[in-house]
């Protein structure tokens, strides 16, 4: 059934209902190519210029503009691809609706967003702009963000970005980045008997552990940031050992440390290796890590989004976002980015996922008096 132009629940609906589980996370998951078709094909019917960019094979992309170009330019960004859906107490891609609630894998994180995004444009459009609004609809931000860095690559550009993450219509300019840590403490095997010739590598293990437990007390606690607090870290998985009679030659620990803007990943792993307590022999190495973002709270697309509120007589409410978005890698290519939109982050990944119908139509409202209100610079005289 046709969508029809500039209907974000009906939109949302549409994308709810399709399995987009990202291959990376979830076996079996298509991935988010028939989303980003769909998508695609609507946005074409709705005015815009659509095309689907690969990010990888089969992991497609939608880039769609509308409006004017010459002038100032807004990017939206959401991602279209969805976590597993093991332990959900609802069926996830049928998009029911009880109570004010749409339910479904994806409808909070962040199809929603997706929809409301692509909706504002097109009524921001029809109301009259002099600029150009791009819509990023990309693929994989649940793993490894493959979708926004190809989009960055690419050369695709705004003079700022809306993240539509699911911030309950809270502004939020930052948000917390990380890095996963594999340490390795080495030890010597021997027979359980032979105290004088095995080293209890997983004993050693504990003594980094309680280095870290220290350090996370003494020296974390100190750092703060004013929108997200403090940073952390915590042990995620442990592994060693090889018999109940057997000193552990070996035991691999996976910690992820939570960062705040102005840590860095360097010295993160600086003081990962720091920690490693004398008489102890372990590697410590990143894997894998995202840098944190920060938009200060007086940027012009801050001020845009609080007027844009505010005009839709909506609360104005600047939080920190814990959890990481693409707006770290905008923000890392020159793109001024920030996180707004329906829903409840806290309902990301749950056994019951949802978001409420009429805050994707707010959300809608006040993307579009924003894109109004940053791609001509003027206010915004708002009709249906």
């Amino acid at each position: 059934m046709p969508v029809a132009r500039g209907d974000a629940v009906a939109l949302t609906r549409e994308l709810v209902r399709i399995d987009s589980r990202n291959p990376s996370l979830a076996s079996g998951g298509p991935g988010e190519a028939a989303a980003a078709r769909a998508l695609c094909a609507i946005l074409t019917a709705w005015g815009f210029a659509a095309e689907l960019h690969e990010a990888a094979p089969g992991r497609p992309n939608v880039v769609a503009r509308i409006g004017k170009s010459g002038g100032r330019s807004l990017m939206f960004n959401g991602h279209l691809d969805v976590v597993g859906t093991d332990g959900m107490t609802h069926p996830p891609f049928e998009a029911e609706e009880s109570d004010g609630r749409m339910y479904g894998r994806g409808s909070c994180d962040m199809k929603a967003g997706v929809a409301a995004m692509c909706a504002a444009a097109v009524r921001a459009v029809e109301a009259g702009i002099d600029g150009e609004i791009v819509i990023a609809a990309v693929a994989d931000e649940e793993y490894e963000s493959i979708g926004t860095r190809a989009l960055v690559e690419s050369g695709v550009h705004a003079d700022a970005a809306i993240v539509t993450e699911p911030t309950r219509l809270c502004i939020m300019p930052a948000h917390l980045g990380f890095a996963w840590i594999e340490v390795v403490v080495h030890g010597k095997a021997s027979h359980g008997s032979r105290w004088d010739l095995g080293v209890d590598a997983i004993r050693h293990a504990g003594l980094y552990l309680a280095a870290m437990d220290r350090f996370d007390k003494e020296v974390l606690t100190s750092r703060a940031h004013p929108l997200l607090g403090r940073p952390s870290v915590h042990a995620s998985l442990i592994d060693g050992g090889s018999g109940m009679s057997t000193y552990p030659d070996r035991c691999t620990i996976r910690i992820e440390r939570r960062t705040i803007p102005g840590e860095s990943v360097e010295q993160v792993e600086r003081e990962m290796r720091a920690l490693t307590p004398a008489g102890v022999r372990a590697d410590v190495r990143i894997t894998f890590s995202q840098l944190p973002s920060d938009v200060a709270v007086d940027a012009p697309i801050v001020r845009a989004l609080d007027g844009a509120l505010r005009a839709a007589s909506e609360a104005v409410r600047v939080e920190g976002m814990t959890a990481w978005t693409d707006a770290a890698l905008l923000n890392g290519a020159g793109i001024p980015a920030i996180c707004f939109g329906p829903g409840d982050i806290s309902l990301a990944h749950a056994a019951v996922e949802y978001v409420p119908v009429d805050e994707i139509e707010r959300a809608t409202d006040v993307l579009a008096r924003l894109a109004k209100h940053w791609c001509t610079g003027k206010e915004m005289a708002w009709r249906s």
